[in-house]
């Protein structure tokens, strides 16, 4: 039997042995009967009685917010961080679905001031490295591209970006600033305003609107400064299906064109093509790749034209949350190269190396080779060995910490059940006078231990919680432990291994005869069953 999965915020619940249901009076009940037990006033040792206070803290704490209906509906939505997090609700809110919405409201409120507060920057730089002119003696850089961009968000509905270009080569360099003003005018619709300077000076406008849950539409008007040139640019794009989309550009100016293209987008293959036809000619591109494993993908590249001939093959592997390193082996008119790239956020930094200007099969097919299996040794007998022993090395030390925790709330359920002790010991008593309810036995965590319950076992993933049992028996002689709360959360108890399927078992006696039951960590217990 695999552990359930249970609703979230339950833990106040669970503390104070209520159903998520429970009405205040049955809130009030269950505190007062807590509260009895772990008031430090009670106890006059102090060990003891820093024990109690703490408990009874919890309790305060618990009972606090589940009877304040604001309160409760807050945790019941959102949990402690709901409460924590600094929302304020006016007086005038009194229904459970005005104070949703407006928690809905003031947490969109939140994210949009958070997304304002930070610039967004993306940027590329792109190295240009050639091997037959360092082997020539001319130095091996060949020339260098720098792109950058930052985004901020002026209001809810308006956002500038500032960015620019500079490239060099051999002979020459330049480059190209740039400034978009970006104006959100309904759900629907949005504005641009673009102006740069430099190599390429020009003024436009762009505006795009959805004309459809499926189809957006796009319309680009720009001038040139220099030479005083319109171009025109209209651009359709509509979903196909749940992954995949297609569109069609219209470009009127000095470079008039039409594309054709569509893309694919799902959690293992990515892929696009189009197609452009232009007064200098037809090209065709297409685009490829397939996540091989959780950490790696493969991407194929090609590209056929008037002017163009050309197909990459490669791959790449994520080395962190952000970070994915690729190499890509180029073929085509311009001759062999390898290009090296590593993505990290919204930067970029690509590095083409240009192997040789001429295409020899047996070097094109030696440059391919020779790395893809310098590649495929260095994984197996260098990489893997190493990632395996770090990640060994990681669970260890996780397992360490998991169990550590472990260990002190162990103790903290120990010592909570040692003032649990003398009333669970007369509620027994009681139970025992009449052939009532008692619990023999009780024994909760990892079901594989629950289930062979040996004493020698106990330490292995279970807790004995035999004394919160038997303290939880009603003076009618019934004991009920409500659905969909987590029964780690109960007083006395405590989650002894985390991340593992847990059960509760229960040995008890009932009218002098035995009985035991099972139940999963979520699931309903009464005792004594019907027919007992």
């Amino acid at each position: 039997m695999g552990e359930e999965s249970g609703p979230p915020n339950r833990e106040l619940y669970a503390l104070l042995n209520l159903s998520p249901e429970a009405s205040d009076e049955e809130i009030r009940k269950s505190y007062r009967q807590w509260a009895q037990v772990y008031h430090p006033d009670k106890y006059q040792s102090p060990q003891m009685k820093e024990v109690a206070t703490e408990n009874f803290q919890r309790i305060c704490e618990a009972y606090e917010i589940l009877s304040d209906e604001t309160k409760r509906i807050i945790y019941d939505l959102y949990g402690m961080e709901g409460l924590t997090s600094g929302l304020e609700l006016g007086p005038r809110l009194n229904k459970a679905d005005e104070i949703k919405e407006e928690l809905e409201r003031i947490k969109r409120r939140n994210e949009e001031a958070k997304k304002m507060a930070h610039f967004l920057p993306t940027g590329s730089i792109i190295f240009n490295l050639s091997l037959p002119h360092f082997l020539a003696g001319d130095g091996i850089m060949r020339g260098m591209v720098m792109a950058s961009q930052v985004q901020s968000q002026l209001s809810k509905d308006d956002a500038v970006a500032i960015g620019g270009n500079l490239a060099a080569n051999e002979k020459s360099g330049g480059g190209i600033a740039t400034a978009v003003l970006r104006r959100q005018l309904s759900p629907v619709s949005s504005i641009e305003f673009l102006a740069s300077t430099g190599l390429q000076s020009l003024i436009g406008l762009q505006t795009t609107r959805q004309l459809s849950i499926h189809s957006t539409a796009t319309i680009n008007i720009s001038k040139s400064l220099s030479d005083g040139s319109i171009n025109v640019t209209n651009t359709w794009t509509r979903q196909l299906s749940e992954t995949s989309s297609g569109n069609i550009e219209l470009a009127l100016g000095l470079q008039s064109a039409i594309k054709v293209g569509w893309k694919k987008r799902d959690e293992n293959v990515s892929a696009a093509g189009e197609l452009k036809i232009e007064a200098g000619g037809l090209g065709a591109s297409a685009r490829y790749t397939r996540k091989l494993s959780s950490k790696s993908h493969g991407r194929v590249v090609g590209k056929i034209g008037s002017n163009a001939l050309e197909i990459e093959i490669g791959g790449g592997r994520k080395i962190s949350e952000f970070s994915t390193v690729r190499m890509m082996y180029t073929i085509g008119l311009q001759g062999v190269f390898w290009k090296l790239e590593l993505h990290r956020g919204g930067q970029k930094l690509i590095v083409p190396i240009l192997l040789s200007s001429f295409i020899s099969p047996v070097f094109a097919a030696g440059a391919f080779i020779v790395p893809t299996s310098l590649y495929f040794l260095l994984k197996k007998f260098v990489v893997k060995p190493y990632l395996h022993k770090r990640e060994k090395q990681k669970a260890l030390e996780n397992m360490e910490k998991t169990w550590g925790q472990v260990r002190e709330a162990r103790a903290a359920a120990e010592k909570a059940q040692q003032l649990l002790q003398i009333v669970a010991t007369r509620k027994r008593n009681r139970q025992a006078e009449t052939g009532g309810l008692i619990v023999t036995k009780a024994l909760y965590g990892d079901q594989n231990a629950t289930e062979r319950r040996h004493e020698e076992e106990m330490d292995l993933g279970v807790i004995d919680v035999t004394v919160p049992m038997n303290f939880l028996v009603s003076d009618s002689g019934q004991l009920k432990l409500h659905e969909g709360v987590k029964k780690s959360g109960i007083m006395g108890f405590c989650d002894p291994c985390p991340d593992r399927p847990k059960q509760l078992y229960v040995a008890y006696t009932y009218h002098s005869h035995a009985f035991e039951v099972i139940v999963g960590d979520y699931e309903e217990l009464i005792i004594p069953q019907e027919g007992q």
